[in-house]
């Protein structure tokens, strides 16, 4: 694969993994589906929550944008590091999914519910090291001292990219599991992928400890 294309490839796998997960929207979009024995709800419900996490990532994508103007680099690696090393044991030992929502919703609600959901779980923190690798594929290899500098086209790219990816397995989970499942898979207990995701959040935290960018 060519140095410029990994970035996209793994913001592509990043969307797929977040989607698969049931705490990112999916299972959600299924019981308001079910509830309201509609198929249109359950897509109706995709869009929003497709909505606030694009918002969540475009944060966190953005704020690493402005703090690397004046931030080393090194340092925003180690901090986010840090941060994501800190959320993945909270969520191994502590951590609960939020239960403050119910299923009588708007399009407001479910993009706030979303927005809040994916940050709590730590998915912008996880494009950290794609988006500062990137000063390898679109600027070069850089020194240390020298800061990274994206493109705002390049950040909408990667934004929509993700997102897309995000609602595309989430829009086919959903399908899946609203004909075929149905309610026998939420008469069980919550699908819990707290392992899976803080093993995935331990290791963006060790790829931005000992990868170079």
């Amino acid at each position: 694969m060519k140095p410029s294309l990994w970035p996209w490839f793994a913001l592509v796998l990043l969307g797929a993994w977040h989607g698969l997960n049931p705490a990112m929207g999916w299972l959600f979009s299924v019981a308001l589906g079910l509830q309201r024995k509609s198929r249109a709800a359950v897509f109706q419900a995709l869009l929003p929550i497709a909505l606030g996490h694009a918002i969540s990532i475009g944060i966190f994508a953005l704020a690493i944008s402005v703090l690397s103007i004046s931030v080393p680099i090194i340092f925003l690696r180690f901090g986010c590091g840090i941060i994501l090393l800190a959320l993945a044991c909270y969520k191994l030992f502590r951590g609960r999914h939020p239960t403050w929502v119910g299923m009588q919703v708007n399009f407001r609600d479910l993009t706030g519910w979303s927005l809040i959901m994916a940050t709590a779980h730590g998915a912008g923190l996880m494009i950290v090291p794609v988006f500062l690798g990137m000063n390898a594929s679109f600027c070069g290899t850089l020194p240390q001292s020298v800061q990274p500098s994206i493109d705002p086209m390049n950040l909408i790219g990667m934004i929509s990219v993700h997102t897309l990816s995000h609602l595309f397995m989430s829009g086919l989970l959903a399908s899946i599991v609203f004909e075929v499942a149905g309610l026998a898979i939420l008469r069980r207990s919550w699908i819990n992928l707290d392992l899976i995701w803080s093993s995935t959040l331990l290791v963006t935290a060790v790829a931005l400890f000992v990868v170079p960018m």
